[in-house]
Parts: C-alpha cells; sequence; structure tokens
C-alpha cells in the first residue's frame, strides 16, 4: 500500500507527520511516535500475561458455581492465546493517552464496553471495583485463603501465581464447604492476576483484589468488565511512552479487538465449530490454516500507517447471531455508547465512545475537547480506602446511564476528515520515498509474472488432445492458446513466439524416455539427438530479467531440424558448472522431462513466477469424461493466472474469448 507522499515525490525530511494543531495531542513529545521517528526504535514489546498454566487447575462441580456466581463464568473458558507481541507494538504505537483511543489514518477507535462485554463475557454494568489496599500479604492471605506464604513467594502486597497453582490448584472432591471457598478465591485470584490484571512484575498478583471474593454473589455484582478495560487503557498509556518496554493488562482482549476491526495481522482459522460461541475471542483460539507468517514491528507500523477505509470493519457484530449473547450480557450493551469514567481500584480511565460513534453505526462527529487530567496513583498506603479519594470518578459512574451518546451531532466523512488530519498524527515510522529504479523494478516483475502464466496456458492448450472432445471444445482450445500468444504479444513486444504444431499424443510428450547427457559445450544432447536446451550468455539473461527474450535463445531441437520453440519454466536457472540432475540413461521414467539452461552465472536475478514443472507441457485428459473439459480448461486458466501472481482474466484482453 503506497502512501500519498510517495505519488507526489515528497522528500520524507518535508513530511510533517503532525499534529499541525496540537491542542488534542498535547503529549506528542513524550509519545513513542516521536522517538520512532527520531530513529529510536524500541523494537517488540514485552507482553505480560501468564495464561499459559490457566488449564492446569481442575476445578470442582461446586467450584465451578461459585466461579460463574462471581462473574467469571465465560472468562474461565479462555485460556492461552497465542500473543502477537510486533502486532500489540505496533497498536500501542497508535494508542494516545490524552483520548484513550487509537489514532490510525481512518480516524479514531477504541475498545469499548461493548467489546469487552462480547469478547470476554465479563459483566460491564454494576458496582465498580474498588476496595482497599495493602502492602502486606499475611492477613489477607490467612483470612481469605486459609493459609499464608513462604516470604518467597511475596513481594510487599503482592503474591506470586505460581505458588497460588501449587496450593490451590487441586481441590478435593470431598472437602469442606469452607476449604471449597478457600481454593475458589485463590482460583479467582489467579485468573484475574493472569488475565484482565495481569502486571509487569512478573507472575505476581496484588492481593486486594482477594476481599472481593469474600462473598460470591456480592462479587458477581461487579463491574470486572470495565475494570478490565480501565485496567488495560492504564497499561496502553504506559506503554505508548517513548521511556517503555513492556506492557501488561488484558492483551488478548486487545489482540483480538483488532482481528475483528482491522484487516491487519488477522490469523486464517480452520473451521472451529466454538468459533461462534460466547465469547467471541473463541473464535480466534482454533488453530491456523497453514504455518503462521511472523513478522516484526516495521512491518505493522507501515501497514497501520497505510491503512484504508476498506481494512477497517467498523461493525464486526452486526452479523453474530444474537441468541448466542447471554440476556444478562445483551441487557448492558448500550454501556458501550456510555461517556463515563472507568474505575479499577487506583486507576481510573476515561470512556469516551463520543470520538468514535462509526464503531456503533453513527455518522462520525467532531468531539469536544478533552479536558486534561493527570493521572495519579491514588493508594499506595496498607489499609487505604480509596472510595473515600475518588468521589468525582464514582459521580461519573453512577450516572453512566445519563450519558449515552447518539449520533445527533454527525457531519459528513468529509468534514471530519478535514479535521482529524489537523489534529492527529498520520504517521509513525518516516516514510521512504519509492524510486523510479523500485518502480521499473516491481512493473518488470509484474510482467514477468504475467508472461510465465501466458506461455503455460498456451502451452498446454498444444498438449490438449483432441480426442473425445466435440468441435466446440476443440474450438475453445484454440481461443485459449490463440489469446495468450496475441497477449505473449502485447506483453513482450512478440519476442516469444509458441509452438503452432503440437509435438505431444495423448496429452504426453514424444520422445520422453530420451536420455539426456551434459556436453561440455553447455547444451543438453539426449542420446539419440533429443536436444532441449536454453543457451543465454550475461546479456541474454539481463534481458530475460527485463522481460526481453530474443527468439533464437529459446529452442527445441529435434535432430538436426528446428521444430519450434518452448518456453523455459520460469524461476528455474542452471549455472555455468552446474549440472543438470538426471537418471541414468535407459532408466528414466516415461513422465520425466528435463530442461536445462547453460545460464553464465549462479547470481544472476531469479526469475519470479515459479511454475509447477507438472503443468509445464503436460495435460492429463480424461477423454471418458469429454464433456468436462470445458471446465478443466477454465480451472487451468485461472489456476495459471494465480500462480502468475497476477488476477487477471482472458476476458481483459481483445480477443474471442469471451465466448468461452
Amino acid at each position: 500500500m503506497d502512501s500519498d507522499f510517495e505519488s507526489v515525490g515528497v522528500d520524507s525530511d518535508e513530511v510533517n507527520p503532525g499534529p499541525v494543531d496540537k491542542s488534542v495531542l498535547y503529549d506528542q513529545e513524550k509519545h513513542v511516535s516521536s522517538a520512532v521517528w527520531e530513529g529510536q526504535e524500541r523494537g517488540a514489546l514485552r507482553c505480560h500475561e501468564h495464561t499459559s498454566k490457566l488449564g492446569e487447575w481442575r476445578l470442582t462441580k461446586r467450584q465451578l458455581e461459585l466461579v460463574d456466581k462471581a462473574g467469571f463464568r465465560y472468562l474461565r473458558l479462555i485460556h492461552s492465546i497465542s500473543l502477537d507481541n510486533p502486532f500489540i507494538s505496533a497498536l500501542v504505537e497508535r494508542w494516545r493517552t490524552e483520548t484513550n483511543t487509537f489514532h490510525f489514518t481512518v480516524g479514531e477507535m477504541t475498545v469499548t464496553l461493548k467489546d469487552v462485554a462480547l469478547l470476554i463475557g465479563l459483566p460491564i454494568d454494576g458496582e465498580p471495583v474498588l476496595g482497599v489496599t495493602y502492602t502486606s500479604c499475611q492477613r489477607v492471605c490467612e483470612m481469605f485463603l486459609g493459609r499464608v506464604p513462604e516470604s518467597r513467594y511475596m513481594s510487599g502486597g503482592m503474591v506470586k501465581l505460581s505458588w497460588l497453582k501449587e496450593s490451590f490448584s487441586q481441590c478435593p472432591e470431598d472437602a469442606p464447604m469452607e476449604e471449597i471457598e478457600c481454593h475458589t478465591r485463590a482460583y479467582l485470584l489467579y485468573l484475574v492476576g493472569s488475565t484482565i490484571f495481569s502486571t509487569t512484575t512478573g507472575n505476581k498478583v496484588p492481593v486486594m483484589y482477594l476481599p472481593l471474593f469474600e462473598d460470591f454473589d456480592k462479587a458477581g455484582k461487579y463491574a470486572w468488565g470495565a475494570a478490565a478495560l480501565a485496567f488495560l487503557y492504564r497499561a496502553l498509556g504506559k506503554a505508548s511512552l517513548r521511556s517503555q518496554s513492556t506492557i501488561s493488562g488484558c492483551l488478548t482482549l486487545l489482540q483480538c479487538w483488532s482481528y475483528y476491526r482491522l484487516n491487519i495481522g488477522r490469523p486464517k482459522l480452520k473451521e472451529d465449530p466454538a468459533r461462534d460461541h460466547f465469547p467471541f475471542v473463541l473464535r480466534w483460539k482454533g488453530k491456523q490454516s497453514g504455518v503462521a507468517v511472523k513478522h516484526d514491528v516495521a512491518f505493522y507500523r507501515n501497514a497501520l500507517d497505510s491503512l484504508k477505509p476498506c481494512d477497517v470493519e467498523w461493525l464486526p457484530y452486526k452479523d453474530i447471531d444474537s441468541i448466542e449473547i447471554p440476556e444478562s450480557i445483551k441487557c448492558s450493551l448500550i454501556l458501550g455508547r456510555s461517556k463515563t469514567m472507568l474505575i479499577c481500584f487506583d486507576k481510573a480511565e476515561r470512556h469516551l465512545p463520543d470520538r468514535c460513534l462509526r464503531q456503533h453505526g453513527m455518522f462520525p462527529s467532531i468531539p469536544k475537547d478533552v479536558q486534561q487530567w493527570e493521572r495519579k496513583s491514588r493508594g499506595v498506603d496498607s489499609g487505604v480506602d480509596l472510595s473515600l479519594k475518588m468521589e468525582s470518578e464514582l459521580n461519573e459512574w453512577i450516572d453512566r446511564r445519563l450519558n449515552i451518546v447518539g449520533g445527533d451531532d454527525g457531519v459528513k466523512e468529509s468534514e471530519y476528515m478535514d479535521w482529524y488530519l489537523n489534529i492527529t498524527r498520520k504517521f509513525v515510522g518516516r516514510p521512504t520515498p519509492t524510486s523510479q529504479f523500485q518502480k521499473t523494478v516491481r512493473f518488470r516483475t509484474k510482467n514477468k509474472r504475467m508472461s510465465a502464466g501466458l506461455r503455460n496456458i498456451a502451452c498446454i492448450a498444444d498438449a490438449f488432445s483432441t480426442k473425445g472432445l466435440n468441435p466446440q471444445q476443440i474450438e475453445s482450445i484454440t481461443r485459449i492458446r490463440d489469446t495468450a500468444r496475441h497477449c505473449l504479444g502485447d506483453q513482450i513486444g512478440d519476442a516469444i513466439r509458441v509452438s503452432t504444431t503440437p509435438h505431444f499424443e495423448d496429452g504426453k510428450m514424444l520422445e520422453e524416455n530420451q536420455s539426456m547427457v551434459r556436453k561440455t559445450s553447455g547444451k543438453c544432447k539426449s542420446k539419440d539427438d533429443f536436444i532441449n536446451c536454453y543457451e543465454a550468455s550475461e546479456d541474454s539473461q539481463s534481458q530475460f530479467f527485463g522481460a526481453t527474450i530474443e527468439d533464437e535463445k529459446l529452442q527445441l531441437c529435434h535432430g538436426d531440424s528446428e521444430v519450434d520453440h518452448l518456453p523455459i519454466e520460469p524461476g528455474k536457472r542452471v549455472g555455468r558448472k552446474q549440472s543438470v540432475r538426471r537418471k541414468p540413461v535407459g532408466k528414466r521414467k516415461k513422465d520425466d522431462y528435463t530442461q536445462c539452461h547453460g545460464a553464465s552465472r549462479g547470481d544472476e536475478p531469479q526469475l519470479a513466477g515459479k511454475v509447477d514443472q507438472t503443468q509445464l507441457c503436460r495435460a492429463e485428459v480424461d477423454h471418458s469424461q469429454p464433456q468436462h473439459a470445458d471446465k478443466l480448461i477454465s480451472e487451468t486458466v485461472n489456476n495459471l493466472f494465480q500462480e502468475g501472481g497476477e488476477d487477471v482474466s482472458l476476458q481483459q484482453y481483445p480477443s474471442d474469448s469471451h465466448r468461452l
């Protein structure tokens, strides 16, 4: 995807990445994008989420009932999902703490309360997650877990996740209710500490969450989803600073949110019966089809810098069956449009859906300026009740249903983008203009790929046996061959001629059991003078790379008479001192076919558009089913164009092929 500056040849030093109007992004100098623009790469962030051992917990039936009461019925279903650290790092470079939104080229987007409810199934309505802070573990663990960890498992007001798993992951089936509750509280502390409240301190979790699990029914009335989003917002804000190298929070939520909304980094999954089950994060737990391609931060950064409207899915849940969504979740989804304050103990973050109305199916609006506020850690001393220090934030949360934003102030897309491009950071990485040389190479590469496909189409058309075909099918084959020849002439100026006299019988090449031996002259010669060679000097090799092939350089000889020209297989070359792999004389299989290229040196550019040799000059046709010939021809044409790297139809070329 080329950026706009490339088309006009603007020097990257003259590009203003923004913002022009700094009234919104007032902390730009502290942001990581400023460091990247200055050439200070920090690499991929270390992503802290400790879900790999969640599946090792064994919960009894009574424990599962308590977990459901506490509001974590769906979160417990989400075990380890592979995180793409470079992808998450590139997203963080687009996060702005001033607005709690991602600033993409198409506008602002963010993770909303609705996303949290649908993706991980946590309740987003209810009491704020707030309580008393602790700087010591002993008393709290003794009260709610029934035991105290050794000193090596404690650090201030935090306890190691490994101790929780070692001590509480196996609850006896016949255990008394008090012991079951202690084991369940330990599991819930482990669950939130490894997912929604994961920290950058290693595998530790603050014990301040334990008192919230004292009463499981009361625990189910907390807005755990809102707390998870406040925690994630704060983690994104810290990670977006140029001095940071780590990130925590619910990164599974962040990554899967992006998968649903952006066509970047999204894995291709095999069909999985659970992909449409609730919560919707489960869609991305299936096995990937094929090998996963890994990219670095720069790759994803460039992709996000070049993001187009067609790469964005503004309403990813619109086609999902609402039957899958539990009623308890469905009735609270309106809060996805609530302009309110999100609270998680000492973390209070603004939820600003008015900046992302297109995510709710509305026209964009030019939002009001965000009130600047300083994020402070409000309580570090033991025994501090944070509810007494967050009165204004609590009042905003209490009024959450009174501040549902609508689309009354929507404006035209063009008007919004004019405003947005003036206040945003357009580029994170420095754009590199495409040189004329690079453009020429790109054009020639496309040309070679197209030519490779056309040559093979013509050759396969020659190879088709007419035995058992009706006149209309024979005419179709002829048109395909003629169209390919015509296009080859357009592509490279008639530099290639395709054989007009088929030397095949029943789809197989004659003399194919002839063996080949290497002569010192650089040619390949068979025992019975069957020669298939491609002699090329350094000049002719470079000409071929430039999509110009001299006619006399490509020959198919039989005896002493030249019968015509056969296209070489792209992507293959043989150096001057390389030998052709061949079977011993007299032991060659009937269908073996070898091309040898007496090329100059092995360091010449390798030709693009590699084609399966089994399709090069051979077409096997089931003559007992001639009625399928048209279908086979059509599939062959489409497949070969795809192998050539182009999505092209024969209908694009001036010929009678439209009648096919």
